[in-house]
Formats: structure tokens, sequence, C-alpha cells
């Protein structure tokens, strides 16, 4: 049941203790922890609350955010300064940063006042105050509970980094002045991961930045990345543009500087004899280095760099439409129109051949024992098993009757990626459709990355630009191909259309460098990856005491690698400086009492962004109450369990020393207010611990009638001095003995 708004709920997600009928030590910490004002720093345990300013000033705070149950646990959401003419929604929802709309969020958004997940909270006099939504109490306050788990609904905070936030409800879906979030973590998760808070994209972006053209290779119309030799060979057309020189052929180039280190022009005819020849279609790679490749119209060449021409062999028959590796060493599978031959490329001579009912293209699935034929006239997929050399299934292939692009097959699943028209629809292994990936411009080409599990696409515009369709752009997708999700940016390539021919694609192991042609242009851009910085480890909420060492880590990873920056805040997050010299993964520095409450964060830069860890919270206490002795016996003298005037241990034996220091006002604490409170039990011996450093307090605990203060204010309901109600709560809990240490001084350049 949802609590009244300002009634806290009774131990979110935490079984409730019976205790005894006087406050016990813990319980007068829970009220000191309570009163702590508005913007106090606290310490970062799980169950400690954690606060968040939004951008017009309102304050969120969540009663637990690490280590949370994975399987669910109920968190208490308080409130306040949200405006009075906006309804929120308060839930735990995928963190994708600042000025992003938190979403998928745990739940939905709650329009059904049934959810547990969520709440939604409405002006009061709202349509939907009632069943449906709570109003916010005066001052735009609000105190909620909602039950979050780690997954579920579309959101899984294991790989993605969640908050539990508020934001504008659905009739003000792209306001993100409501946007206040908090992150939490789940139990089984580090700090900081996944990670980061992206700046101008989100963390761990992956996209694709051209660093060169090429242009060494004439029109280039079809590549391959020598697995072995690391070479890259470019088979090429005659450019239109350069009449003076003829550039068919088979070009090698350095993948690096797209140098050209040879140039095979010259491939045997339907005579025997050498002469100038388009390099249409690479067929594979030949061991060492080298390849086979097709040449017009019948012609089937090997070569390698440093040759002077190809050997090669004419085929009978028709004009060759596609080439493969065959199933055997010195193999080729070529097709000529509807007919599939495997052929020896030493004489030309045909193994083995089969007529399909229909196509021109194909794809090679060697693993499995196949080829796939696309027939886009006749909207049919073909298989043929290499095996029986058969064909042994067909499939309908919709959208058949537009442009066909291309046909390749997944190495590591067996899918087939088929492109037609502006769409790739992709097939299982056994020829079922499972995907269509739409994209603006017409599928050209694909390749794929065994090592990282993706795909490449590119799309060609259409190049005509009396066609409002065209813009005279391709674009380069990447996609996850087991899951068909987006793995990358998209990215534009500006003048790649298909009216001099269709671009085609080579990738590098691993995917860090990837190259695509444009025939129309006569170049080959050499793509190279590069990710905005994710972060790896993140610091956590510190409490330390005044001349503590304090040593904050951030890591992050990226290409480029990126740089380190720390940054300090000391208004809640309000404003942000760097901190001078700061730019190592470990920030180390000396706790002052002067930067209680201030904030830092990592930020990690390259040239694809910026990202920033999640503000962490330094709480500095005092390091000592007063002199070493007097805080001792203070503690120890109103700990007396008596507590009873003249008793000797109850302070009368400690009464030396300044009570302006603090060095016996816990003796004289325990005494005094032992007598005015009738008894004392251990919530006087606490409070005479807080006594040492300079206030009378101990019977007011204990008695619930001291009044005597000598330093700070009091506590309105129970008539409490307030000193360091941090200090204060740790000396109740821990039973009444509280030992101070003298602080170290130490400089800092970090106030």
């Amino acid at each position: 049941m949802t609590p009244t708004p300002g009634t806290p709920p009774a131990g979110p997600g935490r079984p409730r203790r019976p205790g005894p009928r006087r406050l016990s030590a813990a319980a007068v910490a829970a009220l000191l922890l309570a009163a702590v004002p508005a913007g106090a720093a606290m310490s970062a345990d799980a169950a400690t609350p954690k606060s968040a300013t939004g951008p017009e000033g309102q304050k969120l705070t969540v009663s637990a955010t690490t280590g949370l149950d994975p399987a669910g646990e109920k968190v208490r959401v308080t409130g306040e300064g949200y405006g009075p003419k906006s309804g929120i929604y308060v839930a735990l929802c995928k963190d994708n940063g600042a000025n992003r709309v938190p979403s998928p969020c745990l739940g939905g958004a709650d329009m059904s006042g049934g959810s547990k997940t969520s709440q939604w909270i409405v002006p009061p006099g709202d349509p939907y105050e009632g069943e449906l939504a709570l109003p916010f109490g005066p001052g735009g306050t609000f105190d909620v509970e909602i039950e979050i788990r780690s997954k579920g609904d579309g959101l899984d905070c294991a790989e993605v980094p969640c908050s539990v936030v508020t934001r504008a409800d659905h009739r003000a879906s792209g306001d993100r002045t409501q946007d206040v979030r908090i992150p939490v973590t789940f139990a089984g998760q580090g700090p900081g991961e996944p990670g980061g808070e992206g700046v101008d994209v989100p963390a761990g972006t992956v996209s694709y930045k051209p660093v060169a053209d090429f242009t060494s290779a004439g029109k280039p119309l079809d590549l391959l990345l020598h697995p072995e030799s690391k070479k890259l060979y470019v088979g090429a057309d005659n450019l239109p543009d350069t009449a003076d020189v003829d550039e068919r052929g088979l070009y090698v180039l350095n993948p690096e500087d797209g140098k050209a280190e040879s140039w095979i022009s010259q491939a045997p005819g339907p005579t025997g004899e050498p002469r100038a020849s388009t390099a249409a279609r690479i067929s594979g790679p030949l061991p060492g280095d080298g390849v086979v490749y097709n040449y017009p119209l019948r012609g089937v060449g090997t070569a390698k760099a440093g040759d002077k021409a190809a050997s090669g062999v004419w085929l009978a028959g028709s004009t060759i439409t596609d080439i493969a590796p065959g199933t055997a060493a010195g193999t080729v599978l070529v097709a000529q129109g509807a007919k599939l031959s495997e052929i020896a490329t030493a004489t030309g001579a045909a193994t083995r051949s089969v007529t399909v009912p229909g196509g021109s293209r194909f794809a090679a699935d060697h693993a499995r024992g196949a080829v796939w034929f696309t027939d886009v006239t006749a909207g049919k997929l073909h298989r043929v098993d290499l095996v029986s050399f058969t064909v042994s299934d067909t499939f309908d292939l919709p959208g058949a009757d537009g442009m066909a692009g291309f046909i390749q097959t997944d190495p590591a699943s067996g899918a087939v990626w088929v492109g037609v028209n502006r769409s790739v629809l992709v097939f299982d292994a056994a020829g079922k459709l499972v995907k269509t990936l739409i994209g603006k411009d017409l599928a050209r080409d694909a390749a794929f990355d065994a090592e990282s599990g993706r795909a490449f696409v590119v799309w060609q515009d259409g190049g005509d630009l009396s066609d409002p369709a065209n813009d005279n752009n391709g674009t380069l997708t990447v996609y996850d191909s087991a899951k068909f999700t987006p793995a990358a940016k998209d990215l534009s390539l500006p003048g790649n259309q298909s009216q001099l021919g269709a671009a085609s694609l080579a990738v590098a192991p691993g995917g860090a460098t990837v190259f695509v042609t444009s025939p129309a242009e006569g170049k080959i851009t050499r793509l190279t990856r590069q990710v905005s910085p994710l972060v790896t480890q993140a610091p956590a909420d510190r409490s330390v005491k005044d001349g503590e060492e304090v040593a904050l880590t951030a890591r992050a990873e990226g290409t480029p690698e990126p740089s380190v920056r720390w940054q300090v805040s000391t208004d809640g997050s309000q404003t942000w400086r760097e901190l001078d010299g700061a730019t190592e993964p470990v920030l180390t520095f000396t706790a002052k009492s002067a930067q209680d409450g201030y904030r830092y964060r990592a930020e990690f830069r390259n040239d694809v962004g910026t990202t920033r860890t999640a503000p962490i919270t330094l709480t500095v206490t005092e390091a000592t109450g007063g002199g070493e002795n007097g805080g001792q016996n203070g503690g120890a003298a109103g700990g007396d369990s008596s507590g009873g005037p003249g008793d000797t241990s109850s302070g009368s034996s400690n009464t030396g020393g300044d009570a302006s220091t603090g060095t016996s006002g816990g003796g004289d604490g325990g005494s005094s207010t032992g007598a005015s409170g009738g008894s004392s039990d251990s919530s006087g011996s606490s409070g005479s611990s807080a006594g040492g450093a300079g206030s009378t307090v101990g019977g007011g605990v204990g008695g619930s009638s001291g009044t005597e203060t000598t330093s700070g204010g009091s506590l309105a309901a129970t008539g409490l001095t307030v000193i360091s109600v941090t200090l204060l709560a740790a000396g109740l809990l821990g039973g009444g003995l509280l030992i101070h240490r003298r602080a170290r001084r130490r400089t800092t350049g970090l106030a």
C-alpha cells in the first residue's frame, strides 16, 4: 500500500525487529540522522539515503542505492521543491545521461495507479489525483515507496546504467526540467559499472571515422583484405574522366597509406593472349598471398603482389555473373546466369554443374555445405547442397520486385543476408526469414567480422537528385550479427552513390578498420573504429576524519585512449571546476573539515566524446572534540549505568580541564544530567560522549529532561543539543564510548 505523503514507510524492504520500550541507541541515532539539515553530506553505506539536486533546485532522496537485491527490494523515495504545475513519475529507469529522457523504465509509465514499481505524483487538484496519482505535499514534496529489481520490462541494469529518477509525466514528456537522477547498483555490480554519464554522446558509443581516401586504384569495384599477407586487393575498372590512362586491373595496396605496391592489368583473353582486363569480382584468397578473381566476360584469373600479368582461363558458355571459392584447393564456384559450376582454375574444366530455377548471384557457406542463390525476378531464394550438388530447397524472397543488391552469408551462424532495394532480408541457416533491416538508401554489400560478431552493411544513394528520396550520400551501418541491433553509430558517406557501380566492403579482423569503395568517386575510404569513454571503475562516496588521506580512483576505456580530469563541486553539484594538475586516474589529497559535503567526479575525454563518473560525496568529520583524556573520561563517566548524583564514577572524578575545549564536558554532563533525568541508561552515556565536544546532553537523552547547553543548537522535539550530528550518532551506536583522535594537520589545495 502506498504510504501517505510525509509518512515514512516502516523499513522498506527490510523486516521489523522488536526493540525495548525505551529509546535504544540505534533509535536515537536514527532520530538524529533524520534531523540532518538538507544538503548535509552522509556516508555511502547501502542503506544510507543519497540525494541529488535537480535543474530547478528540486531535491530527490533515495533510501538505499547500492548492493540492492536483484530479485526486488523496496526503497523509499522523497522529494521537495518540485514545481506546482507539473506531474512527475518516480521510477527506476535506464540512465541515458543529462538532458536525455530516462527510458525505458521498470513498469513503464504508471497511468493505472496500480503499479508498485513506479509512482505518479501530480499537483493538488489535478484531474488524475485520487486512485491514479498522489498529490504533492506542501512545498512540492512527496514521500513514496517503490519496488525495484535489476531486470524487467525491457530494462537490464546489469547491462545499462540505471537510476531512480523523477521525470515529467506523459503530458509533458519532452520536459527535462523535472529530471533528477540518483544512480543505483545491485548486488554483484561493481561501482560505476557499466559506466558513466555521456555528456555529448552516450558512454561507450562506437562509431567509425574516415581517416584516409585512397585514389590509386582507378574505379574500385571489389575488395579483399588478405588474411595472411594483410595486403589490400582491389578489383578495378577504368575511370571515365581519365581517358589518357587505362586503369583496369587488379591492384595491391598498402592498407595503411593506400600506396599501390602492384598493378596487374593484363590477363589472358579468349585466345590466351594477355590483354588489359577489368578485375570485376574477387573470389577469395590464395594461400600465403594473392587472389582468385573474375575478369570479363568469362575469365578466371589468379595473381599476387609483384606479378606482371595474371594467369587465367577462359570459360565456355555465357558471361560469368558471380564467383566464390570452390570446395577443394584449386577450384572455384562460378555462376553463369542460373548455371552453377565448380571448375579447376588451372584448366577451366567443370568438375560438376547444376542449373537452378533462376538467379545469377550466390553466396557459398562451406561450413554448412550450402550455396544460396537469389532469384529476385521470381521472388525466390534457392539452396544448393554442395555434397549432392542439387537444389535442396526453395524459399520465398519478399520484396523481390525491386533492385537486387547483394547476397552474403555470415560464417559464424550461417545466416543469409540479402540486399533488396532499401532493405536487407536476413534468413537463418534453415531458410527462415528472421529479420528485415530497413535503410534509407540502396543495400549494396555486406561483410562480417567473426571476432567482434558484427555485420557491416554499405548503403548507396540512387544518385538521381530529381528523386526526392535521393541526397547523393550513402551510409555505413553496423549491426550485432546475432541480435541484428545497431552496434555503432551510422556513418554518412557523402557522394557515395550508385550511378557508376555498387560499393563494396572489406573489414579487418576485429573490426577496427573498414574499407569502403565509392566507384562514382574513384576512391576507397579507410575508416577506423572509435569509442567514446566508458567508465570501467568509478569511486564511491567516502567518509573520513579530518586529516586523513583520501584516494579516489576512476578508470575508463575508449578509442582513442581517453584523458582524465578531476572536478570538484562545493555547492551540491550546481557548479563544477577542474582541479589543477589532477590528470591521473587516482586523485589523492588530505581531507580537511572545510571539504565536508564536497562532491567529486572524473571526466574522461577523447575525440569521440566526454563521459563523467557519477558525483560522489566526501564526508569529513572532526578528528578531535577536545583533549584526548577529557573525551575518553567524559564518555566513560556519562556512561555509568546508575547515573545518580554523588556517584564518583559518573563524572565527579573527571571534572578537570577546560570546559571551553571540551576536556571535561562529558564528565560534568554525565553527572548533572543523570541527576535531572532521574536515571541514566546507555543513551545517557552516549550523550555524554558528545558532551566531550563541549555540550551537556547526556541527561536529555537518558531522562528526557536535559536542557543545559554550552554550545550548539537544540533539536526542538527532544531538547537535544546538535554539535555534530554524524559524530553524535556514531557515539550512540558505539555504545557510549567515543575515542577522539588528534587531527593530523596536513595541507591540501583542494578546499
